[in-house]
């Protein structure tokens, strides 16, 4: 079993020309509301790109409002156990308001929602449910210190754990060294490792000299560095595709990664699997509505 804890987001996406400079008003062009949030995309990309044995479910916090009631139907109908997904009163579900531009590149601002109100209590509550994963899966749009107490409970039970650490924060080392696979992008990898550089294998390496195991930096279309404890560094070039929308491109990307981890696959395998299935995303618009599924992918696990 996966199961990942955090973010759901109703994602309010606007395609436009160009990004707008302050204070300007700028005609945009097509609008849309797609299911997203961190947590729900990379649930949803390993409920699709694992092994049809494979159980994913989540821990989350939705409003008790429309956008709630249509997130919970979408986790149901992509076959994620939501049983441990909590409805919040008199609150709202997270949203993402996104900007999509012609050259496919994304902006985003997050409004947390009930995302911010995941408790540890609601941790406790499915701690049967995490005794049960083999891995568990984390990203930094709930609580920090829910993230940490989830790490350190996963940990202390022996699980397989992995942190997607964005919105990009510091974390103690002392969180780092309990997790199994660090999976970030440049900007976050130079914010944890605290040096700016273009240098990614150093960065990676800085990062498991902080106490990550294995790190895993993911560089758009310049492709993905990994740096593991078993098998070593090595750089894997991206497919070459023309983008669309890249948004859920590394959310795609982790939940493939993780997906070929849980059917026993090496982590370059891993990589190669979760870089397919991003490389189909970018060319489709939105978040969960461009993750492909694993019969798409064409090097199934």
């Amino acid at each position: 079993m996966i199961v990942i804890i955090g973010s759901i987001n109703m994602d309010l996406v606007l395609r436009v020309p160009r990004m707008p400079m302050p204070g300007e008003t700028l005609a945009g062009g097509k609008f849309m509301t797609i299911p997203g949030g961190k947590g729900a995309n990379q649930a949803v990309a390993c409920a699709r790109l694992a092994r049809p044995d494979t159980a994913v479910a989540m821990v989350a916090c939705l409003g008790d409002d429309a956008f709630g009631a249509q997130m919970r139907a979408s986790i149901v109908a992509n076959g994620i156990d939501d049983r441990h997904i909590t409805d919040i009163a008199n609150e709202a579900t997270g949203i993402a308001s996104i900007l999509v531009d012609e050259r496919a590149q994304n902006s985003i601002v997050l409004a947390a929602g009930a995302n911010g109100r995941l408790a540890i209590e609601h941790l406790e509550q499915a701690r049967e449910l995490i005794g049960a994963a083999s891995i568990v899966l984390l990203q930094l749009e709930v609580p920090i210190p829910v993230v940490i107490h989830a790490i350190e409970m996963a940990h202390a039970m022996g699980k397989t754990v992995v942190l997607n650490p964005a919105p990009a924060q510091s974390l103690p080392a002392s969180v780092l060294s309990k997790v199994d696979y660090l999976i970030l992008n440049e900007i976050e990898a130079a914010m944890l490792a605290g040096q700016q550089s273009d240098d990614i294998a150093m960065l990676a390496g800085e990062l498991r000299r902080h106490g990550a195991r294995n790190v895993v930096v993911t560089l758009g279309e310049k492709g993905v560095h990994g740096d593991f404890e078993r098998v070593g560094a090595r750089h894997l070039p991206a497919q070459q595709v023309k983008a669309v929308d890249t948004t859920a491109a590394g959310d795609t990307f982790i939940g493939g990664f993780i997906a070929a981890l849980e059917a026993g696959r090496d982590e370059f395998d891993a990589i190669a699997y979760g870089q397919a299935a991003a490389a189909i995303s970018v060319t489709r618009e939105g978040a969960q509505t461009s993750i492909p599924r694993r019969d798409e992918v064409g090097m199934a696990n």
